[in-house]
């Protein structure tokens, strides 16, 4: 397809997105490859795009998730759940694998079911962006900041953008896809013609621990525990990682988005109590112990875990429990098996803070939601004016479901707005 600057750009009427990352991208190349005659530019204000794409999933990308059935993959999103349903009805993460296909990306599904290109490079979904919005006719601009959106309701391009550096562009829809809103001045645009914008707190997170021995464990990862805020009551299950800092993993993220703004309330002080066996009850686990008595009398505990525990980890929860290196099976007291038990079922963390990948983290908080029309995602406050992406107040958890909001409210966007400028 020619560029459009070859096919009468003078007369083309100005559709404005701004922020060059997934949702923007997605949603400019819908809407150019829907409707050729309007001129759709890009206007991101870093010195790359898709920044967030390529450094995805450590440099992997995890483009969606292998849920399929649109009411539940909404149940995927802390925020934005009641808001998706209808959305997921009409491009969800098989229209997503369907999408990439048809431009030549082979993705490849693992067994937890997040989503990646077979060639395990996010420049190969960044290459597939940035060529289906060239060949659609796509204008891309690099380093253009907006600062201002200002509406002339008498024009026909009834919104003027005001760069840094003093430039003006004049378009007839605006579409603001500028990321999550890590401050207030990312939903500063939105605000300015009377949007409120919910306070942003980070989500997906980890957590810091000042607990000499569990440092010790660095690199240790359990498959499946339990983990619970007493406090919040707030809890979840899956597989955890012991790192450096505290703990990570799955269950950590999925707890961390979840509980977002209360953790934030509390000023990411809390207990966390995990249970490290909670496939098992108490009892269970008794009975078990008993059985070593009998089986294993003369061993040590230390020397002995519980699988699926790793070595390394049992050992500590032994020590921890105040048990001592040198107590074997057919010398454990009631006192000790209960002490033993506490520390498997209930080992309760002191959280001093949080910890977050400062380019890939995502935040709640954003654009209300209930301002918003989400068959088109335009504006119920201002027509012609539509949201994408983060920006919304919208956040899922680790696995792909961010960026499958993002080429969902896209794609919806850049849909209407091609259909609402006619052909």
């Amino acid at each position: 397809m020619a560029p459009l600057t070859q096919r009468g750009a003078a007369a083309a009427r100005r559709v404005m997105i701004v922020g060059g990352g997934a949702a923007g991208f997605f949603a400019a190349i819908t809407c150019a490859e829907a409707n050729p005659n309007l001129r759709v530019e890009v206007l991101e204000k870093g010195r790359e795009f898709l920044t967030k794409v390529r450094i995805s999933g450590g440099g992997r990308c995890n483009v969606t998730h292998a849920c399929f059935e649109p009411r539940e993959l909404t149940t995927r999103y802390p925020r934005g759940e009641l808001e998706l349903i209808g959305p997921f009805q009409r491009f969800h993460a098989n229209d997503t694998l369907e999408w990439f296909g048809a431009r030549g990306v082979r993705l490849k599904t693992e067994e937890d079911g997040r989503v990646f290109p077979v060639s395990d490079n996010s420049m190969t979904i960044v290459d597939c962006l940035l060529g289906a919005a060239r060949a659609a006719g796509v204008h891309m601009r690099l380093g253009c900041e907006v600062e201002r959106l200002t509406l002339n309701p008498a024009s026909e391009e009834r919104f003027e953008l005001g760069l840094k550096g003093g430039e003006k562009l004049t378009c007839a829809r605006v579409l603001l896809a500028t990321g999550g809103c890590r401050a207030l001045a990312a939903g500063q645009l939105a605000a300015s013609v009377g949007h409120r914008i919910e306070p942003p707190v980070p989500s997906l997170f980890t957590f810091q621990i000042d607990a000499p021995w569990l440092r010790a464990l660095a690199g240790t990862s359990v498959t499946d525990v339990h983990l619970t805020v007493p406090s919040l009551r707030r809890s979840e299950r899956g597989p955890l990682l012991v790192t450096h800092w505290g703990l990570s993993g799955p269950a950590v993220l999925r707890l961390s988005a979840w509980a977002a703004r209360e953790l934030h309330a509390v000023g990411y002080q809390f207990v966390l109590r995990v249970n490290w066996r909670p496939a098992l009850t108490r009892a269970a686990l008794a009975s078990e112990f008993q059985a070593r008595r009998v089986s294993q009398g003369a061993r040590q505990l230390v020397n002995t875990p519980l699988a699926p525990l790793s070595a390394r980890l049992w050992e500590a929860l032994v020590l921890a429990s105040g048990l001592t290196r040198e107590t074997r099976w057919a010398a454990l007291s009631k006192a000790q098996q209960h002490r033993l038990l506490e520390q498997l079922t209930a080992t309760d963390f002191t959280v001093t803070g949080k910890s977050l990948n400062k380019d890939e983290f995502v935040t709640c908080g954003g654009v209300r939601l209930d301002e918003v029309n989400f068959r088109t995602m335009e504006s119920r406050l201002c027509p012609g004016l539509h949201f994408a992406g983060e920006l919304l107040d919208i956040d899922g958890i680790t696995g792909g479901f961010n960026f499958q909001s993002a080429w969902t409210t896209g794609w919806l966007a850049g849909s209407a707005i091609a259909e609402g400028e006619g052909r």
